[in-house]
């Protein structure tokens, strides 16, 4: 299972070997800097931990530098961990770099982002309802939810609405994982990675790719 960090760059267009057209996604993935190795003796489970972006010391608080202190390197602006099967001994030791190189064997990778933040959203834009009809009667009501009380009440536990009711309400923003997307070209030269379809997040937000858990 390889994972790295990365930032998307954005989408453009290539040509596959039998002419078709493919959208794809660009990602500067890595270098990353292994921050800290973690085994189950002294953790409790295993896993190792994942730098990428440098930032200055002074926009870090001193916990953060001192971690990055014991990894030889400068503070990172994006860290994440990989956790790793209680069977599974980690390869790396604090302090090594990985690149776009781990992908050289995988064919379909997943990518997880944060979507964009679209602010407060009606139910119609946030879960796609259909809303009311534009005539016989309708009368300022056209995107309008529909009726909430009977459905929406959690009767005999609380006074409010059930847990997770489509509603109206902060609509994006949220952590997203796309998978199975085709691995089209890896650029070990300027660390990008090319990933076929879009990726969730804005240009310019970070990412993680990893191998792909159920690949196509």
């Amino acid at each position: 299972m390889a994972m790295i960090l990365g930032k998307k760059v954005g989408m453009t267009r290539l040509y596959d070997q039998a002419g078709e057209l493919l959208p794809v996604t660009v990602i500067q993935a890595g270098p990353c800097t292994v921050m800290q190795v973690k085994s189950k003796e002294t953790d409790g489970y295993n896993a190792v931990q994942l730098g990428y972006d440098d930032v200055k010391p002074s926009g870090r608080k001193k916990p953060q530098v001192g971690h990055a202190r014991k990894a030889k390197t400068s503070p990172k602006r994006f860290v994440r961990e990989m956790r790793l099967p209680n069977e599974v001994q980690p390869e790396y030791k604090a302090g090594d770099s990985i690149t776009v190189s781990v992908f050289a064997e995988d064919e379909v990778v997943d990518v997880i982002g944060t979507s964009k933040g679209k602010g407060f959203a009606g139910a119609m834009k946030r879960h796609g309802f259909s809303g009311f009809p534009a005539t016989h009667g309708t009368e300022r009501k056209h995107r309008a939810p529909g009726s909430l009380s009977s459905f929406a009440s959690d009767a005999g536990r609380t006074g409010g609405p059930k847990k997770g009711k489509r509603m109206a309400g902060h609509m994006g923003n949220r952590r997203v994982t796309t998978r199975s997307h085709s691995l089209v070209a890896i650029d070990q030269e300027q660390n990008l990675l090319v990933v076929k379809g879009c990726v969730p997040g804005p240009a310019g937000g970070y990412c993680v790719v990893r191998s792909s858990r159920k690949s196509k």
